[in-house]
């Protein structure tokens, strides 16, 4: 599945090199695509709280160029910064708030839009708030264990994936299936979310009772986080996993 996800941001990144061999010669600023990505994510989301689930999903599909090519720009232009790392993490959290506030508004308004089963509605606001916890604990709880020296870069589902399954199939599939398609996704997202969360804590826990490794975890002062405790985009395909 790994080798798989690899070799299909393998092929992403070679369809917008053009883009980003363009950007890098107009030095457009690394901050301002990530800016321009969030506003779209923002935009995608109020498409979803609308009812125009696959037309959200296009647009969604579209922020995960800017979302590869604000680090790919940085790295090329030499201008990857501290606080650009720090910008780009913390925008991401914006774009994931607004992402699954947007459907959690779309579920609670099924009574308007009678697109999905009027028995769902309710249980899918709880569904989407628990999952928009998880999502924010994936991301603190890899900012706060690197903040001790740990890189608890692990879990099932991150950033990337999570912005593929919010994208693609409600892109093709919209409200399929009396709204099911959407349904399952968004349970996925927020159990995979959990799931993440509760990995990455019982790695750091493993890692901290070691006791090789514990007494260089521990500082005797705090140590700041660097840039939101996440390098911008440092992965191989040019996202850094959340």
């Amino acid at each position: 599945m790994k080798s798989l996800w690899e070799a299909i941001i393998r092929g992403y990144l070679k369809v917008i090199a053009p883009v980003a061999d363009w950007m890098v010669r107009k030095r457009i600023n690394p901050n301002t695509i990530t800016t321009v990505g969030t506003i779209c994510s923002v935009i995608a989301g109020a498409i979803f709280a609308a009812g125009h689930i696959r037309t959200a999903g296009w647009v969604l599909g579209l922020t995960a160029l800017f979302d590869v090519l604000d680090g790919t720009v940085a790295r090329r232009t030499g201008r990857s910064t501290v606080f650009g790392a720090f910008y780009d993490s913390t925008l991401d959290r914006v774009a994931d708030g607004a992402l699954l506030g947007g459907l959690t508004i779309f579920f609670a308004r099924n009574d308007v839009h009678q697109a999905i089963p009027h028995s769902m509605g309710t249980p899918m606001v709880a569904v989407l708030i628990l999952g928009s916890i998880g999502t924010f604990l994936t991301s603190y709880t890899r900012a706060r264990a690197e903040s001790l020296g740990i890189d608890a870069k692990v879990g099932i589902l991150q950033r990337p994936e999570r912005v593929t399954l919010l994208s693609a199939p409600q892109a093709f599939f919209g409200l399929a299936l009396n709204g099911w398609v959407l349904i399952t996704i968004c349970v996925l997202l927020s159990v995979t979310a959990w799931i993440t969360a509760v990995q990455r804590i019982l790695y750091v826990y493993r890692v901290t009772n070691t006791p090789a490794l514990d007494a260089e975890v521990a500082p005797s002062a705090p140590v700041a986080p660097t840039a939101g405790a996440e390098a911008r985009r440092p992965a191989p395909a040019g996202q850094g996993a959340r």
